[in-house]
């Protein structure tokens, strides 16, 4: 297995040379532990490695340190020595949400993937919303996406269909397929994206089958997969850490949690880009700063009235400008917070200096 096999590329090869020095090597990262990483470098060769002091104080988040999917440049300790993660290379891709709760921190899911695959069903999973907030925060990690509406053996097919349809007008360039877990057909869809070289992640809530389709992937039974209630058709949390595999047949899946919460990280541009089709509605009011709130002359009302806009669609296109609105305030508030400790520590330093310079002054007798 080459570093080319693993997502190598000129790109990176370019960053690397940037930074490298004698004694460091490039990997990427497949796996995190709370006091570590593993890193594959050429010819396969699996390291556990730390990250260096440089890389933690040039972070400014917890984002900017290294997660699963990253390439880094690594020194290879000595025997009994350990291996340090020395830099990270600029990322190509990132597939990111804002972490769950009050914070205002960017959660990375996975680093430099191609493909981002959402699994879902038609039942009791079906949601065009959170498919709305999984397209956005695609648009924005610069990956392509593949939609699987899965478990398609449990749901009539006009039913299956259904939701193909409203999912592919949500999002016209993604994939969207209807497919079977138990009988492989997700398998064959996802084959068709793998090849040396090519990274993949999936999400999707807990019980849709993604554990089932990552066993499949492997060939065995990596991930143990919970029995589902049947009343909620809700699964038990079987994938518990984020991990890069290299697939036999090639290509690589960088598997995730189930997700709970679709936390918005973007902006207000692929937010736009995402829900073009109201943008352009907003275009077409008669006031510029129009609330869309029964103002007169609106062309949402117009529309929702009409029956040419969901109205649930435009309720969720309000909802995601909120949050982005709140997540760019909270950003803003603790970028403030960080330089007025910043400015208070550079006063404090200075103090200390002062008082230490009269100290010697004093002492060598010149005060």
């Amino acid at each position: 297995m080459t570093l080319e096999d693993l997502g190598w590329n000129d790109f990176f090869a370019d960053r690397f040379a940037e930074v490298a020095k004698e004694g460091w090597v490039p990997g990427r990262l497949i796996r995190e532990t709370k006091i570590n990483f593993s890193a594959l470098l050429d010819d396969a060769e699996e390291v556990d490695c730390v990250v260096g002091g440089k890389v933690w104080h040039d972070a400014t988040c917890d984002a900017d340190l290294p997660a699963v999917g990253d390439w880094v440049a690594i020194e290879l300790g000595a025997e009994n020595d350990e291996h340090i993660i020395r830099a990270r290379l600029p990322r190509q891709s990132c597939f990111s949400r804002k972490e769950p709760g009050k914070s205002s921190q960017e959660q990375v899911m996975a680093a430099n993937v191609d493909i981002v695959v959402v699994v879902t069903d038609a039942g009791s999973d079906f949601n065009l919303r959170r498919m709305e907030r999984y397209f956005t925060i695609i648009q924005k990690s610069g990956a392509r996406c593949v939609v699987l509406v899965n478990k398609s053996d449990l749901e009539e097919d006009e039913v299956n269909e259904k939701a193909r349809k409203e999912i592919q007008e949500l999002s016209p360039e993604a994939e969207v397929h209807v497919t079977s877990a138990t009988r492989h057909e997700g398998l064959e869809v996802l084959k068709t994206h793998l090849k040396p070289g090519i990274t993949l992640t999936m999400v999707g809530s807990s019980g849709v089958g993604k554990s089932t389709l990552v066993n499949q992937l492997l060939g065995e039974e990596w991930l143990w997969t919970g029995e589902v209630n049947e009343v909620t058709g809700k699964g038990r949390h079987t994938t518990v850490a984020r991990e890069l595999v290299v697939l036999e047949d090639g290509g690589m899946l960088v598997d995730n949690p189930g997700i709970r919460e679709v936390q918005m990280w973007t902006d207000e541009d692929t937010l736009r880009d995402s829900f073009v089709d109201v943008e352009d509605l907003t275009n077409l009011c008669k006031f510029r700063d129009c609330k869309h709130q029964g103002d007169k002359g609106c062309a949402i009302a117009a529309a929702v009235e009409a029956g040419e806009l969901d109205p649930l669609r435009y309720e969720a296109y309000l909802r995601l400008d909120e949050e982005i609105e709140e997540l760019n305030f909270r950003r803003k508030k603790r970028q403030m917070i960080v330089e007025r400790w910043g400015k208070r520590n550079s006063r404090v330093k200075a103090r200390n200096r002062e008082d230490r310079i009269d100290l010697e002054k004093e002492q060598r007798g010149e005060l």
